[in-house]
């Protein structure tokens, strides 16, 4: 099963998260095999951590749980909130397998937040800048509640645009990076 989590930071956590993060590489590199995608959201300054957001497939909701608040940073209280929905791998691929490289062009986390009749679950053939796409789902996968997205674009306007506007409550679009321990 594969899940989308998004650990939202707390105000002013910034300097307990440097003190934790070899302790959140140390976590995560137990998950390596699992995940499809990682990396920190950004503020509009491009520099200030807002969150930190993992796609990664694992045997059942139990195990997304004990990920998702097992996690050092959660358990230190950096994080303000945690978002952990189901999730369909729509591209097939991990972030690492993106034709685009790791650091070419702005990147950006789009979130469409809904409900109802499901949007946005084709991915159309000339979208060559997405990382990881797909739907957000219920905790049993039958109820689609949005779409989750990581791409590559030019700015936050052409990011959002890789959703139908009219389709979400909200849409919410993050500066993000691939993440991982730097090579």
């Amino acid at each position: 099963m594969e899940f989308f989590c998004y650990h939202r930071d707390r105000r002013g956590s910034a300097a307990l998260r440097s003190e934790l993060l070899q302790e959140h590489w140390s976590y995560m590199d137990r998950y390596a095999a699992q995940m499809i995608a990682r990396g920190p959201t950004f503020a509009a300054d491009g520099a200030t951590v807002t969150g930190s957001v993992h796609i990664l497939d694992l045997p059942d909701s139990a195990a997304a749980r004990a990920f998702a608040f097992d996690e050092p940073n959660y358990q230190a209280g950096a994080y303000r909130d945690v978002l952990l929905r189901r999730w369909r791998n729509t591209l097939g691929r991990t972030m690492w397998d993106f034709p685009g490289g790791r650091t070419d062009g702005n990147r950006y986390l789009v979130l469409g937040l809904g409900a109802g009749q499901a949007a946005d679950l084709d991915v159309r053939p000339d979208r060559d800048d997405l990382i990881a796409y797909g739907p957000l789902l219920s905790d049993d996968g039958a109820s689609w509640l949005g779409t989750a997205a990581l791409l590559r674009a030019e700015d936050a306007d052409e990011a959002r645009a890789v959703l139908t506007p009219d389709r979400y409550a909200d849409i919410e679009v993050h500066n993000w990076a691939f993440g991982g321990r730097p090579s």
